[in-house]
């Protein structure tokens, strides 16, 4: 499809935003400058809402004008398309990011730092997010994606989630209602639903324990993955009753490189970006392992990290 911009993408509508909007509309933004992995092309227009009324507003011109909207969080599980993004791109942040408590329960918006709130949440000796210091995304990401790290989730602790829809109407959701799943939930299949907030039911634990734990996958976490080197996570979810990382490494994988694409030495299920990497050779690479898994043990491993933006064909394909 090209780099060039979409015909929706008008300066009216785009002054339109930044009248209104109190945080920043961006135009031809680089993705790579809001992605862990540093890879990806321009947004047409990227919006970071300053607040609710931000985002209403944001998806209510989105609605209006018929343009595509994208809604991410602080990209940490994301790999952007070389053409970057049609339309206009909504960064849930700092914007968003308010947390408040009531006794063993929270309510956090979408845009808070996961790690952040898992923290908060052992200071006040409530148990039920240690695992999630181990995971660099936001609250909302965390919601969508069902987060989990050492066999928890946040599925375990959700008990409702608030989303703005496309039209300008909030909604709430309870858990049974969200089809939660592994690394899955059914806002995926409902991008028209952006989660504003999620209320989470914690319990009482000495903080004093509820810390050595994180410190303990923390530590595992150093020893076991690359940290400090662009990428986004997981590339692929686990098998059924396997590891993706065992099956790529017993493929022969582990530590491959091609230009500044590398299968990381430390785990297999981690692909990084070491220089400049294009989206297009990370793809190759992903394709790559695909194959070679399923030819060695039969298994077609499915992606945990998104790919999105401007494709002319199935990028896995």
């Amino acid at each position: 499809m090209g780099s060039t911009r979409a015909p929706s993408v008008t300066a009216g509508w785009v002054a339109l935003l930044r009248e209104r909007l109190k945080g920043a509309v961006l135009v031809d933004e680089p993705m790579s400058a809001h992605t862990a992995f540093r890879v990806g092309g321009p947004a047409d227009v990227l919006v970071i809402p300053e607040g609710r009324d931000d985002l209403r507003w944001a998806l209510e011109v989105c609605a209006t004008h018929g343009i595509p909207f994208t809604v991410i969080g602080r990209g940490s599980n994301l790999l952007v398309s070389d053409d970057g993004i049609e339309g206009v791109v909504i960064k849930i942040s700092r914007g968003l990011s308010r947390v408040r408590w009531e006794g063993t329960s929270l309510e956090a918006e979408a845009g808070a730092p996961l790690p952040a709130v898992a923290w908060q949440a052992a200071s006040r000796g409530l148990s039920g997010l240690e695992f999630g210091v181990m995971i660099p995304g936001s609250v909302g990401g965390a919601v969508v994606m069902n987060a989990g790290a050492h066999h928890h989730a946040i599925s375990a602790v959700v008990r409702q989630v608030e989303c703005l829809a496309a039209t300008g109407e909030m909604t709430t959701l309870d858990r049974e209602a969200l089809g939660f799943d592994y690394r899955t939930s059914v806002l995926q299949a409902r991008p028209e639903l952006v989660v504003v907030s999620a209320r989470l039911e914690l319990a009482p634990r000495p903080p004093e324990a509820i810390m050595v734990q994180m410190q303990a996958y923390l530590e595992a976490r150093r020893r076991t993955q690359p940290l400090g080197e662009p990428g986004a996570g997981s590339i692929f979810r686990n098998p059924p009753g396997d590891y993706a990382g065992r099956l790529i490494e017993q493929a022969g994988l582990k530590g491959w490189r091609r230009g500044d694409v590398e299968i990381s030495p430390v785990h297999a299920n981690f692909i990084v970006n070491k220089g400049h990497a294009r989206c297009r050779e990370v793809l190759e690479a992903i394709r790559m392992v695909r194959q070679a898994v399923q030819a060695r043990f039969g298994v077609l491993l499915q992606l945990e990290v998104k790919v999105i933006g401007r494709f002319a064909s199935d990028p896995l394909a």
